[in-house]
């Protein structure tokens, strides 16, 4: 009872019909970038980057 191709297909269709075909790429770099965050937040990398000198 796993998740199969055509039931990926159809919820990849559904999301391209109510945002738009424009607005996936824009979407899909802000889900990259919270996850990003929320990764260096469980490694205790919250201190923002410091320039090297």
């Amino acid at each position: 009872m796993g998740i199969g191709s055509h039931q990926i297909l159809i919820v990849l269709l559904v999301v391209a019909v109510l945002f738009g075909a424009s607005r996936l790429p824009s979407l899909g770099r802000g889900l990259g970038e919270a996850i990003r965050n929320f990764k260096k937040g469980l490694n205790g990398e919250d201190e923002p980057d410091k320039p090297k000198k």
